[in-house]
């Protein structure tokens, strides 16, 4: 088990390398890049990526009118291959290229990344003047709590309910229960999350619930009684609407996967020994229709935690790893973007690591050695 274990520890090597290689790579074809970014800021065409949600843009964009013109401005052309750089400087143009580490050689500005991302050195966001990971350490818990309570609650629901379903298959329960699955599956979570608004959280109905944020202002002044009960108060509608669309799929899975193993002949040979029908199924059927439950849980985790609850966030206003990439990658704050990834990256290949090892004490006839 030992050699296994080493043997996926240096295969995250190559694989985080591979990762970050092909993103670099696809970056530099990309267009609106942060020098694109500042020059159109100078010129007043840039656009809010916050505001592109809400469907509202920048004055000076909607208005069609622009800056004036800064001291590093010419009234000639400048020859640039980035797009609107006509009119400026190009000394300006430089120095922005050399801001951005944009001067450098590709593979060299590759190499310093690698180097200091093994020391989890990130840098500084390009239009944040902050530390990238500051920011991350500050969005974390928000986008952590999110993806833990809506993935434990997403088991907690599915695997009953799948059992529940396979034992009782064809029958009204089994009938029923579809019929709520695919109706949820079929709602986005951030439809679900405006209805919760609007019924629960002062939309029209009930104002039981907050409308934003994680926290209450004065949560500092509470006792820990207090803080926790405040916090679990504000984490149930956007925990509830995550939840939502999760639960669906699980449950499928859970519910086909305990079929396949009740028709299997050590099921029958089990019967046949005079066992109950509690022992077999839990005895004997879970243990198995579990590895693929167990399967997916690393990725739904990191989906949860990285991509799951993005709109979540913004309806909610909790300011968490999801909002802080999207805003990354539209204003093209590459520090932000690539540490996003290679976290989230390396997250999910700890975890599925994790995984693996979880099935040998789910079914202990699985030994990773022999393969």
């Amino acid at each position: 088990m030992w050699a296994y274990i080493l043997r996926r520890l240096l295969l995250i090597v190559p694989t985080l390398f591979g990762i970050l290689l092909i993103n670099f790579g696809v970056i530099q074809f990309a267009p609106g890049g942060p020098v694109e970014q500042v020059i159109a800021q100078i010129k007043g065409t840039a656009v809010d990526p916050t505001s592109r949600m809400s469907g509202n843009v920048g004055s000076e964009a909607s208005s069609g009118t622009r800056a004036p013109r800064t001291a590093g401005q010419v009234s000639g052309e400048a020859t640039s291959k980035y797009r609107g750089a006509r009119g400026l400087d190009p000394a300006l143009i430089k120095d922005l290229e050399r801001q951005f580490g944009f001067d450098k050689p590709l593979h060299v500005r590759f190499g310093k990344m690698l180097w200091d991302y093994l020391r989890f050195d990130f840098g500084n966001s390009f239009f944040r003047d902050r530390n990238v990971l500051q920011l991350v350490a500050e969005k974390l818990p928000v986008s952590v709590s999110l993806g833990l309570w809506s993935t434990l609650l997403v088991y907690l629901i599915s695997i009953p309910l799948g059992v529940a379903k396979a034992v009782r298959d064809g029958t009204r329960f089994d009938l029923w229960t579809s019929t709520v699955v695919i109706i949820a599956n079929a709602i986005p979570g951030f439809l679900f999350a405006i209805l919760l608004i609007v019924v629960f959280a002062g939309g029209r109905y009930f104002s039981w619930f907050p409308l934003r944020g994680l926290v209450s202002e004065n949560w500092q002044s509470l006792g820990w009684f207090a803080r926790v009960t405040d916090y679990l108060w504000h984490m149930i509608l956007p925990v509830t609407a995550i939840t939502l669309g999760g639960f669906a799929t699980l449950t499928m899975w859970t519910k086909n996967s305990f079929l396949d193993q009740i028709h299997q002949q050590y099921v029958l040979t089990a019967y046949a020994k005079g066992l109950s029908d509690r022992q077999v199924l839990y005895g004997h059927v879970f243990r198995n229709a579990m590895l693929i439950v167990i399967a997916g849980f690393p990725a739904e985790l990191v989906r949860m935690l990285f991509t799951g609850s993005l709109l979540v966030e913004v309806i909610f206003s909790l300011d968490g790893l999801g909002l802080l990439g999207f805003e990354a990658a539209m204003k093209r704050d590459y520090p932000i973007m690539f540490a996003s990834l290679y976290i989230s990256t390396l997250l999910g290949l700890v975890l599925t690591l994790i995984s693996d090892l979880t099935y040998t004490v789910v079914d202990p006839r699985i030994d990773f050695d022999s393969r």
